[in-house]
């Protein structure tokens, strides 16, 4: 019992489950990005085919294979904190230039993504917290269009932008935290040594 109480102590277990936890949460949140957009799209009579500007709106390091675990994360729960900003500012300017008052699919489908990313970002946090990292990040909000745009079809297109700003950040947070091999590693190597504890009393 008393090494299974440790383990629970130095996060290992919980630092496995909450990577697995946060993976599936950023695959949930990509299907219901997915179905934003197409409510989005209908609800505003955009053209399937719309394309937006190239670029992105949330400025982070560019990946690189150099990085560790600790700075992957940090990278993703950076862009993540700044997708909330820019959901949060477009939900505000959309009530404001397009009207927001009735309640309907679009609506409560734009709730549930924002309530899914603040709840994927509680586990990146955990997760970046596991590797000695700070998880009080205050993300640059210079360059994200805060203001948004004043004319009304470029209201739109700057929401639908965001949208999928956040759908391409769900994708590469699937992407990483399905990949992080030093943790796992880390993990493993810990188990290991716990077995091999448990051989050595027995």
């Amino acid at each position: 019992m008393a090494d299974r109480r440790t383990r629970g102590m130095t996060g290992t277990e919980p630092s496995r489950t909450t990577a697995a936890r946060a993976a599936a949460i950023a695959e949930q949140l990509h299907h219901e990005c997915a179905l934003l957009l197409e409510l989005f799209r209908k609800k505003e009579s955009l053209s399937p085919d719309l394309t937006v500007a190239d670029g992105r709106l949330v400025t982070v390091p560019p990946p690189s294979s150099q990085l560790d675990t600790r700075d992957k994360l940090w990278r993703l729960h950076s862009a993540l904190l700044q997708c909330r900003s820019l959901l949060e500012r477009a939900i505000t300017k959309e009530e404001e230039e397009l009207g927001g008052a009735e309640k309907g699919d679009y609506q409560s489908q734009r709730k549930t993504v924002r309530d899914r990313l603040s709840l994927l970002l509680a586990n990146t946090g955990e997760l970046l917290k596991a590797t000695d990292g700070t998880a009080v990040l205050t993300p640059s909000l210079e360059g994200l269009e805060i203001d948004g745009p004043t004319i009304l079809f470029e209201v739109k297109l700057w929401i639908y932008r965001i949208f999928k700003e956040l759908d391409y950040w769900t994708k590469t947070a699937i992407t990483t935290l399905q990949g992080l091999p030093s943790v796992t590693a880390k993990e493993r190597g810990r188990t290991t040594a716990v077995r091999r504890r448990r051989s050595t009393r027995r």
